[in-house]
């Protein structure tokens, strides 16, 4: 069977007393993309920042490959294998393309040059836009860039929290086919998504969160053919 690479037991975490994710497990397996679909407000951002380390925990525990992460500070974490994409602010607007990507090898920048030269081997179109600052990429460059600047130190667990967020619906599919090659080469990948068809599409398993709980998971497959989760998550009727 697969290695679980990534394994949140019983998380606990919000914003001073308020309490958002109530006592949330999870596992990913090694090469598996997971998607994590819900309501607006459902705590799917917070779970995502919690195992990310961006917001601490008050309960539970979070392992990379068995070795326990929750609460240690970002370098640590980052050192653990696991990078994260969030939503918004995930770039440097007044630095290049090719700064940025320097900047994704901040806990290691020895390794800098021979990452930048991986990273555009796998995101080709980032190399013409070495010199172009990012505030003048598209919303969809600039998320190819931010997903560069987390595969810079060759992550074994990859966070990403809506990344087909405000993309038009051609650059929607650009950007799952990149989720897929990042997974293709290796990458497991737990995935907040909005956009809970296409998310599931491109997914193994799915989870669905709903006030702050797992309410559901499963294949992906299972749940895009769940008349419920059809009806209450993906506002279509099976």
């Amino acid at each position: 069977m697969p290695e679980t690479v990534l394994a949140a037991e019983s998380l606990t975490s919000g914003y001073g007393k308020a309490v958002i994710c109530q006592d949330v497990s999870l596992a990913l397996a090694e090469g598996e993309i997971t998607c994590v679909i819900g309501p607006n407000g459902a705590g799917k951002s917070t779970l995502l920042k919690t195992i990310a380390g961006v917001v601490r925990p008050m309960s539970g525990n979070v392992r990379i490959a068995g070795h326990e992460i929750a609460g240690l500070p970002a370098p640590r974490i980052a050192r653990s294998g696991m990078a994260y994409v969030p939503q918004e602010a995930n770039v440097f607007r007044q630095l290049t393309t090719h700064e940025n990507l320097t900047m994704g090898a901040w806990t290691d920048p020895g390794r800098a040059e021979a990452a930048c030269a991986r990273v555009y081997g796998m995101f080709p179109d980032l190399e013409p836009l070495r010199r172009v600052r990012a505030g003048n990429l598209s919303g969809g460059q600039r998320q190819m860039v931010a997903f560069g600047m987390a595969m810079m130190l060759e992550p074994r667990v990859l966070l990403l929290d809506e990344p087909s967020a405000g993309l038009s619906p051609l650059m929607v599919r650009h950007m799952f086919d990149i989720v897929r090659r990042v997974n293709a080469d290796g990458v497991a990948i737990l995935m907040v998504e909005q956009n809970a068809i296409e998310g599931l599409r491109v997914a193994h398993r799915g989870i669905v969160m709903a006030a702050g709980r797992v309410a559901l998971e499963g294949t992906a497959g299972a749940l895009l053919d769940s008349s419920e989760v059809s009806e209450l998550y993906l506002g279509t009727r099976a």
